[in-house]
This record gives C-alpha cells, structure tokens and sequence, in this order.
C-alpha cells in the first residue's frame, strides 16, 4: 500500500458522503434534482428549493450523519479499550441504558389519560442520564469485581445490564401508562424523522467538544492496540487511558441516542468497515470510522423514508436488517484476509 493510499482512500469515503447528501436532500415527495440541491444549499437556488432543503430535508439529513458519527467513533474507541472486535455500545448496555431513560420518563410523567403533562423536549435528558447512569453501573461493578478490573469482565457485566435493561423495557411498555406507546417504540427502534436544527445544534457542539480531546489523545489510543505490558513500557498509563476513551465512549454514545435514539449495529460495523477500507494502524483511522457511520445511517434513513413512501420505516431497522448480514461479511473477509 502506498503512503498516499490512505489519504485517497480518507477522500473517496467523504466524496462518497457528500454524494449521498445532496442526494437524500434531492429525494421527498417532490424530487430535487442534484444541481438544484446544490444551488439551494449555497442559498442561489428558488425560493421554494430552498426552504424545502434548509428547513425541511437537512436537518434530518445533518442529524443523520452526525449521529452515525458519533456512534462510529463510540465503536472505535471501545473495541481499542476493550482489545475486543465485538464491543459496542449496545454490548455494553449503554443503549439500552439510553433507552430505559426513556421509557422510564413517559412512565412517570405520562397521567391516567396517557397524555404527557411534561414537555416532549425533555426526552433526550432522560436518555442522557440512563445511558450514564448504566455506564456508571458497568464500570463500578468492574472496579469491585473480586477478580480485578479487566476488558472481558467489562462486556459480561455490560450484557447482562443490557439484558436487564431490556426487560425493564418490555415491562413497563406493557404496563403502561405510556404516553404515545408508537413513539416510544419508535425511539426504541431508532429513526431520526423528528429531527429540528436545535437537534442537529446539540449533536454537532458534543462532537465539537469530543474531537478536540480525541486528537490530543491520538497517542494514547495507538499505544492501546499494544498488549497490556507493551503498552506500559512505551510509557502509557494504562488504566487512566482506558477510564478516558471509555468515558468518551460513553459521551458520543449518550449524545447520538438521546437524540436518534437506539439506532443499533453502527458503533459494531462501521469500526470493522473502517480498519478493511482504511487500515487501523493508518493515521485517520477515527476519521473513517465517523464517515462510514455517518454514510450508514444517512443510507439507512434514506431508504427508510423511501422504499414504502409515504410510510417512514424506523432507521433503526434498516440498519440491523443490513448491518446484521454485513457485520457477517466482514467478519469472513477479515478471517481469509487473515488466513
């Protein structure tokens, strides 16, 4: 490979991304050709185009791509801690967590009538704080398992608190009351067809915020794909290393579900997609995990609003009926790639 390759190939996933952006914003119920979405975004085009892009398609759109980033980038960072290729934040009961929050919200502020008595707007909080909470709960159990910390004890405490996390949710979807039981689901499913800028306003200052700190600590995380005692000795701390990326996980995660809600398989393939296109011992390793996650959700969305127009399917779904099978995929090439 050519020192020149990754950078082409960094390139050809943005190109590829930009593409599909103008063309989900072109595709609705009244079809924009490229050349006029392109014109609508620099704020040239019709009147019309242009509020039909800028108030009703990007933001769905930037929401989109910016939450399959953040999720991508959550992937990343726990399967480098973990040194495990199945780590995720669902794995890790974060999303589940971020879920519970959520229905734990409606439960309590839902009144005899299954009508909401609070704002809607304060749904993302309560997924926020479930996806921390969990979190929280995953690592203290770590910290006080009798045989020591460690990336394996980590996951199993963090599937059986998914586990629990979803039958907590079942329960209490049966249960009810739960204001717009549809919408919950929804959520539980994933889709980002509700999205408004203060949304997209939210998800970018968080990235803005994450990014910073991950290329500060862009040495860190390539002394972490060394074994435990190797990485000591190229001076790492290695416990405050893994309690950082672990809690940026932790954020990115929080601050794409809160918002999209549980949208599953991006953090688990798009890693995977990223270290086969792009290498992940190449500098823009992160860099190419956020853009494939940002193109499988923005893809996702994209069919979900157009293969049984004018029914919307939940985002959520496309991406664990194709993230399923290609995770699959992948995992076959790895292991030949390997072999």
């Amino acid at each position: 490979m050519s020192a020149g390759t990754p950078a082409i190939r960094l390139a050809a996933t943005g190109a590829a991304l930009g593409l599909l952006v103008v063309l989900a914003v072109g595709l609705g119920s009244s079809f924009l050709q490229p050349g006029r979405v392109v014109a609508a975004l620099a704020g040239e085009g019709a009147r019309m185009d242009v509020v039909i892009v800028w108030t009703l398609r990007l933001p769905r759109v930037a929401l989109a791509v910016l939450a399959g980033m953040a999720l991508a980038l959550a992937g990343a960072l726990l399967q480098r801690v973990t040194r495990n290729p199945v780590a995720a934040p669902s794995v890790l009961g974060i999303t589940d967590g971020a879920a519970m929050g959520v229905v734990t919200f409606l439960w309590l502020f839902s009144d005899s009538a299954n009508v909401l008595n609070v704002s809607i707007h304060w749904q993302p909080l309560a997924a926020a704080i479930g996806a921390f909470g969990f979190a929280a709960l995953v690592a203290a159990l770590t910290l006080l398992d009798p045989a020591g910390p460690s990336p394996l004890r980590l996951i199993l405490y963090g599937v059986a608190l998914a586990a629990l996390a979803k039958a907590a949710v079942t329960l209490m979807m049966i249960l009810g009351p739960v204001y717009r039981a549809g919408q919950a689901l929804t959520w539980l499913t994933g889709s980002v067809g509700a999205a408004h800028w203060s949304d997209v306003a939210i998800v970018a200052a968080g990235l803005a915020l994450c990014l910073p700190v991950l290329a500060a600590l862009r040495l860190p995380f390539a002394q972490l794909s060394l074994d435990p005692d190797s990485a000591r000795a190229t001076g790492l701390d290695l416990g405050q290393s893994q309690v950082a990326f672990l809690a940026l996980a932790v954020v990115l995660t929080a601050l794409a579900v809160s918002q999209v809600g549980a949208v599953g398989f991006v953090g688990l393939v798009a890693p995977h997609a990223a270290r086969l296109w792009h290498g992940q011992f190449t500098r823009g390793y992160l860099l190419s995990s956020a853009l494939i996650g940002g193109l499988m959700v923005l893809g996702a969305d994209t069919l979900a609003r157009t293969i049984a127009a004018p029914l919307e399917l939940p985002a959520g779904a496309i991406t664990a009926l194709v993230g399923a099978p290609l995770f699959l995929w992948l995992l076959m090439k790895g292991r030949r790639a390997h072999g």
